[in-house]
């Protein structure tokens, strides 16, 4: 297909993916586009959806497992300034879709205003974590969103309340719904308190991750009341490995690819240690990853 003559200057093709994503796999998009505003983001999506045309949307890249055969539709990055502001506006967090987590947490902090700083480490955007409904210390992004502004094929955008989201344990029911904005509804808080909690998180954070390695994701999600790290470890499956895909023998929740790894290997060893967990607990771990 081709985009209209004004648009071609966003759209870039057979864009290589891996260098986008934490694992460092996968193929090229057919199509890719970086609009710099909510307008060029409509119309792009509009053109896409009626050519037929698959959408993703790429935040940060920290949950998306991509196939070596790449991804045959249009991938949308909102990393623009327009698509990742953040702005305070009394005691709510308004955020663009492809704002980092982090960079939303520490804003949100130093205004002095609570609800994020839990989720300090968390890697990601914003329109990802809300999306998967991320949570950290029993505590889900969800209970501070007010509303979440989504896009539709049409490229027309409506504006859901957080009930009409569906938030529920690691999940809501936005998926395949482009999300743009996000509003945070959080509460006046202590800044210097605020600021030793957060911190108190990231390093509790960073110490239950692999330090030496950067090709890494989490692949499955938290089921409610124990985490995956825990049932994994239980099993005897930390260090597992499925060629040049493994993972950490000291924190399991983490899988690691390798030089040399694939997107097989990946789903072969999430499939394998899904297998067994199943197997001896009854527990069906479901993926956290994104499988493109």
């Amino acid at each position: 297909m081709s985009f209209s003559e004004d648009l071609d200057h966003l759209i870039r093709t057979d864009e290589p993916l891996s260098p986008l994503v934490w694992l460092g796999i996968g193929g090229p998009a057919r199509f890719f586009a970086e609009p710099v505003d909510e307008a060029e983001l409509q119309r792009i999506y509009r053109e896409a959806s009626e050519a037929g045309l698959a959408i993703r949307i790429l935040g940060g890249g920290s949950n998306v497992l991509v196939r070596e055969s790449g991804f045959d539709g249009l991938v949308i990055s909102l990393a623009a300034a327009a698509t990742s502001e953040l702005a305070i506006e009394e005691n709510k967090l308004i955020a663009g879709a492809g704002a980092k987590l982090s960079h939303a947490v520490i804003k949100s902090v130093g205004a002095g205003l609570g609800g994020l700083e839990h989720l300090v480490g968390i890697p990601g955007t914003v329109g990802g974590a809300v999306v998967g409904n991320v949570s950290n210390g029993g505590r889900d992004i969800g209970s501070v969103v007010e509303s979440i502004t989504v896009i539709e094929n049409d490229g027309t955008t409506r504006v859901l309340t957080q009930h009409e989201a569906g938030f529920s344990h690691r999940k809501t029911s936005l998926n395949g719904l482009g999300v743009l904005k996000v509003t945070f509804a959080l509460e006046p808080r202590d800044v210097s308190a605020l600021t030793k909690r957060m911190q108190k998180q990231w390093i509790s954070r960073n110490a239950a991750r692999p330090s030496e390695q950067r090709r890494i994701a989490t692949p499955f999600v938290d089921p409610d009341g124990i985490p995956a790290n825990t049932l994994i470890q239980n099993c005897g499956l930390a260090g597992v490995r499925e060629g040049e895909v493994s993972l950490d023998t000291t924190h399991p929740q983490y899988l690691i690819a390798h030089t040399g790894a694939t997107s097989e290997q990946c789903l072969k060893l999430i499939e394998r240690v899904r297998e067994q967990v199943l197997l001896q607990t009854g527990i069906d771990l479901q993926l956290n990853l994104q499988i493109w």
